[in-house]
Formats: C-alpha cells, structure tokens, sequence
C-alpha cells in the first residue's frame, strides 16, 4: 500500500464543521491501496464532541495520533458537555482577541506539536505524500516546513479559504499581510491543492498567480452511502410535516428571516401553519432563541440542541423537507458545507434560503429543492405555502439520481486517491 500521512486539528471525537470531510476520506482510503496515519489534537477540552465518529474511525482501522494543545475552553469544561454559542458582542470580541494574538490561528501551538510528531515518524518510515486539510492554516504552514525538509509530496485541502475566508476575518491590514505572506509562502512548497467549489478555486487563482489552473482540482463535500442504509432509523412520523434545520444558527447562518416568514405564515394561513413542525438540531444562538419568543412561534419549534452525528442522520431520515441558508455576507458564494452533503444523502427535498453560489447551483442540479432569496420574507412564506400543499398531495419533488452519484463520498475518495498517484507517477 501508499502511505500518507493526514494532519488534522478537526478530526474526531471533535464534532461539528470540517470533521467528516476528512474522517470520510480516510475511511475510505484503504480501499484504494492508500493507507492513512491521522496525527491530530489530544483528547481534552473537546466541544462539542461525537464519540460516534471517533468509533467510525477506530473501526476503519486507522493509525490515529494524537498531541495535545493548550485548550481554554477544555479548562473551563471538564466535562466535554456542549456548551451554548456565546451572544454575538461576547463572540466577537474573543475572536478579535484570538486573531489579534494567535497568527495565522489559535491552533499554533498543537500545529508546532503536531509537526514535530510527524518529523519523528516521517525519520523512521517511508510516507508518499503528507494531505493537510485547512483549517487550521497553522498545521499548512508546518506541513509545509515538513515538505522542504522531507522533500515529501505535500497536497492542501481547503475545506475554507485562508484569505478570503468569510468567517476568518483579518483583524487589521497588517494582519491580513501577515497572514497573505504565510500562506503565499506554503503554497509555493504545495505540489497540489484541493477545494470543495469551484468558487474557492477561482478566488485561489486571482490571489495566488503563482498557482497554475490544472494545480487546483475541485473534489466537493460528499455523504457516506453508509449513513443512510439502515432503514430502522426512520422513525414514524408525526401527522405534521416535519421540516428540519441541521448545524449551526448564528450571525452568519441566521434563521431571522425563515422565522419571520413562518410568523407572517402563522398570521395569515394559520391552518397551515398548525400543519408544520419546524425542528432545529444543532446550536441555536441565544438571539435566535430570543427572537423565536418575541414572535410567539415557540408552540411550533422543536430545539434538539446539539446530537451526535448518528442522532442527526436518523432525524433527517424521519423529517419531510429539509432547510438550508446562508446569509448575504462576504464571499459567501465561497461556502460549501457538508451538511448540504448529507442532506443529498438523505434524498428529502430541501428549502435553500441561499445567495448565488455554489450551493445554489447544487440544489438546481440536485432537483428537489425550492429556492428563495435568504433575506426575502414574503418569498419564504410563499414557498412555505408550496412546499405544504406538495406535501398534502404527496407530490414532492424526487432527487435527481445521477447527481447523487457525483456526491457520493466513495467515488470522492477514488477522486483523491487517483491524484495522489497520478501526481507520483508523474514526478517518477
């Protein structure tokens, strides 16, 4: 077999974003003759944490090591209970603070660790290729140094952009200079670079001319057949129509203006309004909670809060329609995300609440989508109306099936693997 070796801060029992993408992939790796070794974060200060995922990855067989990091919040919860998201003023200013002292992230510290585990062991073994999935952006800036030193092929995988990063803003010009040079500074090492859209693969090349156009190859978020073949998850369903939000809820991905559609919905159609049962897994900001008081609306919410990952894929499975949106911020025609992955998996149709971007485009391809403008009240609650009378009438939409195939994180990983050696044989 190749062997290559992952770094990976976000890697179970770490839940949420950026997780499965790579856990995926290396679940699959072996069954193209490639054999991971994961060196990632210790097991402490976790927030939220999946042991549901960290048993998927021990049961694939594969070598996981770990180094610990310096961990506020792991002080400050013991536990490793989810917490709540803090309110925007508190959030904002702790990550003015972060980037202010930690450049290029906070995760500096385990990424100097992490790259000291992987010289010990690229010193003893023989590895093909290193693959860091970012962020962090510290553990690319370390690879990189394990490329000069090695001379080992080094491939990135950009699951969010660096800069241009529509959640990863720079706190002052000199930080954003400090953090275009680092990152200019890896890529020059890089000998292959991976994106999720073909946005991100756009914005890489005007930033970075030194990248060439067949150096960028786009492999996008995928599900994992395997999540969706045990039918004993579907739970009965209720006499309403259960129409589901998974992930996160806060001030880039707001539910202000789907709860405001729902509460003119309520006011004007209040029989169909008694029809739907809107749930929410995941974490919803306290303001989003707030406002789904103010409104009066709670008699209609569902607040799961935080589930393992195994808990999130049977309430999309027992759910009607599913619902997405993405705020009217910067760059955010940049964002995938793997929920919308599995939400393909799942085959529902969904609510796209979306700007233009990729993911818009995904949901036209998917088929069995309705979309609004994320910001457009009445155009929400329109739509709302639609999807209900569909739903009576037992029409709705089915997804288009050789999409599905595109999004299937096998063949993905057949993807990844096939560039890995093609990149080898060329260099032979």
């Amino acid at each position: 077999m190749f062997k290559v070796l992952v770094i990976a801060n976000n890697y179970p029992p770490l839940g949420l974003s950026g997780v499965k993408r790579t856990l995926k992939f290396t679940k699959y790796m072996k069954n193209y003759n490639w054999e991971p070794t994961v060196i990632t974060t210790g097991n402490i200060g976790f927030n939220p944490l999946d042991l549901g995922l960290l048993k998927e990855a021990e049961n694939a067989g594969i070598q996981i090591i770990r180094t610990e990091q310096f961990n506020l919040q792991g002080i400050i919860n013991k536990q490793n209970t989810p917490v709540s998201i803090p309110r925007v003023f508190l959030r904002n200013t702790i990550s003015k603070i972060s980037k202010a002292v930690f450049i290029p992230d906070n995760k500096k510290n385990w990424a100097k660790k992490a790259y000291k585990a992987a010289r010990e062991i690229l010193q003893k073994e023989k590895y093909d290729l290193v693959y860091v999935p970012v962020p962090s952006y510290s553990s690319f800036v370390y690879a990189s140094k394990l490329k000069k030193e090695f001379g080992i092929t080094l491939f990135v995988d950009y699951n969010n952009l660096w800069l241009g990063n529509p959640f990863n803003f720079s706190l002052t010009p000199y930080h954003k200079y400090l953090n275009k040079k680092l990152e200019y500074t890896a890529l020059r090492t890089v000998d292959k670079v991976i994106v999720n859209n073909r946005k991100k693969k756009e914005n890489l090349l005007l930033f970075y001319p030194l990248l060439h156009y067949e150096e960028v190859l786009i492999i996008p978020n995928g599900y994992d057949p395997a999540d969706f073949e045990n039918e004993s998850d579907i739970v009965e369903s209720s006499s309403k129509m259960k129409l589901t939000y998974a992930g996160i809820l806060n001030e880039y991905f707001t539910a202000e203006y789907f709860l405001k559609a729902f509460k003119q919905l309520s006011n004007e159609r209040p029989d169909i309004a008694a029809g739907i049962e809107l749930e929410f897994i995941g974490i919803l900001s306290k303001e989003n909670k707030k406002l789904i008081k103010e409104l009066g609306i709670t008699e209609f919410i569902k607040d799961h809060g935080y589930l393992e990952y195994s808990e999130v894929l049977k309430k999309l499975k027992s759910s009607d329609v599913l619902w997405i949106m993405v705020d009217k911020i910067f760059n955010s025609d940049t964002i995938s995300s793997e929920k919308l992955a599995d939400y393909f998996g799942s085959k529902k149709p969904v609510l796209g609440c979306l700007p233009e971007g990729p993911e818009k485009q995904s949901l036209k391809e998917y088929g069995a989508s309705f979309l609004t403008k994320p910001d457009d009240i009445q155009e929400i609650c329109d739509v709302l109306i639609q999807i209900h009378r569909l739903y009576n009438q037992k029409q709705l939409p089915e997804p288009n099936q050789e999409f599905l195939v595109k999004y299937n994180v096998v063949n993905l990983t057949e993807q990844l693997t096939k560039a890995f050696q093609f990149y080898l044989k060329a260099e032979e």
